[in-house]
């Protein structure tokens, strides 16, 4: 058991388990707030253009709920909510965009970054040149 807890102590000192921890953390943050966007301000708009108050309404109805005598609901109405899946497209969207514009970012800053200075020739390596040069004049 000590082998164990000392293997998973010597696991989460490692620099990038605590990285994916913290990208988890900001992930998650960054997809409430994507959510609230898109739900609390462009679905809004959406609605408002469609005419709807909320997008989540609308919905098709493939079949309508049939209710007996009583108020009874008998069969269940069935609807293709496209609004919530309109809202979950948008999230998604918004989503990979951001991702693009860091990774696009991310690769353009590599870029940019002047390429390290080739590592100076060792002593074998300007001696065997010597002896190259000295021959060819030969």
């Amino acid at each position: 058991m000590q082998k164990l807890i000392s293997e998973f102590r010597e696991f989460i000192r490692r620099g990038n388990v605590i990285d994916m921890a913290v990208g988890v953390i900001i992930a998650t943050s960054f997809g409430k707030i994507t959510t609230s966007l898109v739900n609390d301000i462009l679905m809004p708009f959406i609605s408002w253009l469609f005419g709807a108050r909320d997008m989540t309404a609308l919905n098709l109805v493939v079949r309508p709920e049939t209710v007996d005598a009583g108020g009874n609901v008998v069969q269940a109405a069935i609807t293709i909510g496209f609004g919530t899946f309109l809202a979950a497209i948008l999230d998604f969207l918004l989503v990979a965009l951001v991702v693009f514009v860091i990774v696009k970012a991310m690769n353009r800053r590599h870029k940019d970054a002047a390429p390290p200075a080739p590592p100076a020739p060792s002593e074998e390596v300007l001696l065997l040149k010597e002896i190259r040069d000295l021959l060819k004049k030969q």
